[in-house]
């Protein structure tokens, strides 16, 4: 049986990225950080021995998770394209109430140079996704959707009504079936 209890490393994650949501990225503090996760201070130290090393760690943390949620969602047999999990990511984070990932705009409020690694991800997924599609103008204008979206959440930035918000999932989910079938129809003439 596999043990689900979170790791010390984890729980101090967990609570950066909490404490980053609820005071914001530039009010980061470790003995906040440290209280929230129920360690010593000592203990989060152990772990990051640096706030820079806990936000460096924020930031690969939030990377991990989406190569994880990418790679359930195009494992075999579920039959979607690596742009089409992509693009239902976008979706299911649009749609969800779940805050942004607040442990990157912390990293980027620290030292702008701690965003280098997400930076290198998005080019490494770019490249992914040019590798698997017959039509690089679609997928790089539904990449820059999804990114403006992102990025739009991030910041706090997001001036879409409902309605507006909706046409915009409506067209990714309308182009996440157009990238599954046109991965399968590659596959089957190949």
């Amino acid at each position: 049986m596999v043990n689900s209890k979170p790791t010390s490393r984890q729980r101090i994650l967990a609570a950066a990225a909490a404490v980053a949501s609820e005071a914001g990225a530039s009010n980061l503090s470790l003995d906040a950080v440290a209280q929230r996760a129920g360690v010593s201070k000592g203990g989060l130290l152990y772990n990051f021995p640096t706030k820079a090393k806990l936000l460096q760690g924020l930031v690969q943390n939030h990377i991990d998770e989406f190569e994880i949620s990418l790679a359930a969602a195009t494992g075999a047999g579920n039959g979607a394209s690596l742009l089409g999990a992509y693009l239902r990511s976008c979706v299911r984070e649009c749609a969800s109430d779940d805050t942004p990932p607040s442990g990157v705009l912390a990293a980027l409020a620290e030292d702008p140079d701690m965003l280098e690694p997400v930076k290198l991800h998005k080019r490494r997924m770019l490249d992914r996704l040019a590798a698997e599609t017959s039509n690089p103008s679609r997928m790089l204008r539904s990449f820059l959707i999804v990114e403006g979206l992102r990025s739009q959440t991030l910041l706090d930035i997001d001036v879409l009504t409902d309605e507006e918000r909706g046409l915009v999932l409506a067209t990714l989910m309308a182009e996440a079936e157009w990238a599954d079938s046109a991965v399968m129809e590659n596959a089957a003439t190949t």
